[in-house]
């Protein structure tokens, strides 16, 4: 394991990494949370909170498969869901039980998975916009409102079949953040993303083709704050709606003026409404 301490925020975050396992920063003392990133992105998205949260909470967030610092996948196979939760299972020891996940998007589908897999690990799930669209596809087979999602994917694969990722990102990204998004978007920040893009088809499939049932998530019986922007895509939306109708101790929130990547955009607004959850639970 190696420690690396980053002497520039205003709280000490560490950096660990371990052979074959997640890397992953770490700050504070406290209740252990543990933070997953979107697709495309990585832990350091949740530096904001970490450094918010540290003097209360015990914080890990972890870089997902293939994300950051954490080695791409090298199985024959496609990963799945339930193998993002067993690399994380050094992160979720680490954070001790019981412990909170904090996700967003694609990490939020990986916390919802790792929850009905291990219940009583996790004291409370803190979830924007999920991103587990195979349970759209399971209540009502395509044509549904994830199509829009498989459209932006098909085309940003195309792109990558061609050999130009830089393509394939700013589809992804103007996707999930609107028309425009990805030529706003800070030059190193692109570079993080273009890294990351081979592994669209990865996160794709493992959203698209999860087997969890809907009736698994009835049996959450966690504290769950769901948040969603009102600006947002119908496919996070409209399961948004199908999961908040069946989590039995569910808090929605809906932010005005925001979309799905409010907690990189709005970061001080959604960490606000996190700590207060938290807080409660």
């Amino acid at each position: 394991m190696v420690f690396r301490a980053r002497a520039q925020t205003r709280v000490q975050i560490d950096e660990s990494t371990r052979p074959d396992g997640p890397f992953f920063r770490e700050a504070g003392a406290g209740p252990g949370v543990v933070c997953l990133h979107a697709s495309a992105s990585t832990s350091s998205q949740w530096r904001p909170m970490m450094e918010a949260f540290a003097s209360r909470y015990h914080v890990l967030a972890a870089d997902l498969l293939g994300a950051g610092n954490t080695p791409a996948w090298r199985a024959d196979r496609a990963f799945t869901l339930h193998d993002e939760v067993a690399l994380l299972e050094p992160v979720f020891a680490r954070a001790g039980d019981p412990h909170a996940l904090v996700a967003h998007s694609y990490g939020a589908a990986v916390a919802l998975v790792a929850a009905v897999a291990h219940p009583q690990r996790v004291r409370a799930l803190a979830l924007y916009e999920p991103t587990l669209f195979a349970l759209l596809d399971a209540e009502s087979p395509p044509p549904n409102d994830a199509d829009c999602f498989r459209q932006a994917l098909d085309e940003a694969a195309a792109s990558l079949d061609a050999c130009d990722p830089d393509r394939a990102a700013q589809r992804f990204v103007d996707y999930w953040a609107g028309p425009g998004a990805w030529m706003r978007t800070l030059e190193a920040r692109k570079q993080a993303i273009v890294a990351s893009i081979a592994s669209l088809r990865q996160w794709a499939s493992a959203v698209l083709d999860d087997s969890t049932p809907l009736a698994a998530f009835s049996r959450l019986d966690i504290p769950v704050l769901y948040m969603m922007g009102k600006d947002s895509p119908p496919s996070s939306r409209s399961l948004g709606r199908l999961l908040t109708s069946v989590l039995p101790r569910v808090q929605l929130v809906e932010y005005e003026g925001i979309g799905h990547m409010g907690p990189i955009t709005h970061a001080t607004v959604v960490n606000a409404t996190i700590l207060r959850f938290l807080e409660r639970c």
